[in-house]
């Protein structure tokens, strides 16, 4: 039997990234307020960076930063992009410095096909699901589309890298394109959800209750917001 108890392994995850273009934290906290109480249960616990390019040379409260993350049930992992100063300054606060330039995104690849070229970000076969998606369950299917033989209930949350399909009511949470998939879309055959969203754009329940609401509907990104059309056109 080995006496190893642990292993220390390389990994990604999907962290949520907040660009701050001020430094007065308490205008930021009025505006998170705000953008928080549309869907409060989506950026519960949610791990976040502080990205600080945009004021790379100012002076910034981190503890206040860090304290006013934390109230908002955010998970605030770190800051990158900023100088050495605010690096140093954020580490005796509690927060880590990350080293990342640029929002990720999946690179698409291209695979040659007899007729056409077709772009991919998605690269394993669908997951599944037969059945109903019932409340507080979450599935997340990573580098893939998601496939639903059923409903996803209120208060669950089915997430995907790829395409979201839904062959049932979706009165929960669907997120589609999860690690930055543009073109990642969310069809179901009946919209009653609670929050739609696409590569970080996302619509609640309000918003979403128009011409196609209770009807079958498919959901796409377009000019950074988000459309929503009849999944069948005549």
């Amino acid at each position: 039997m080995s006496d190893q108890t642990f292993e220390l392994k390389g990994n990604l995850f999907t962290l949520s990234v907040l660009h701050l273009y001020s430094t007065d934290i308490n205008l930021l906290a009025e505006q998170l307020y705000i953008k928080i109480a549309q869907a409060p249960r989506f950026f519960e616990g949610a791990p976040i960076v502080v990205n600080l390019i945009e004021i790379k040379n100012n002076l910034v409260d981190f503890v206040h930063l860090k304290s006013l993350l934390e109230r908002m049930n955010f998970n605030a992992v770190g800051v990158c992009n900023g100088s050495d100063e605010q690096h140093t300054q954020a580490k005796a606060a509690g927060l880590s410095v990350l080293n990342y330039s640029q929002d990720v995104k999946s690179e698409p690849v291209t695979k040659q096909s007899n007729t056409s070229i077709v772009e991919k970000t998605v690269y394993l076969p669908a997951q599944v699901i037969n059945g109903t998606v019932r409340s507080g369950q979450q599935v997340y299917a990573k580098d893939r589309d998601l496939i639903v033989i059923g409903a996803v209930s209120h208060g669950a949350e089915v997430i995907a890298d790829g395409n979201v399909h839904i062959y049932g009511t979706l009165r929960g949470r669907a997120i589609a394109g999860a690690q930055g998939y543009n073109e990642a879309r969310i069809f179901c055959q009946k919209l009653e959800a609670e929050l739609v969203s696409i590569n970080g754009n996302y619509w609640i329940s309000d918003s979403l209750q128009g011409e196609f609401w209770g009807n079958a509907a498919q959901i796409q990104q377009k000019n950074e917001s988000l459309e929503i059309s009849a999944l069948v056109k005549g």
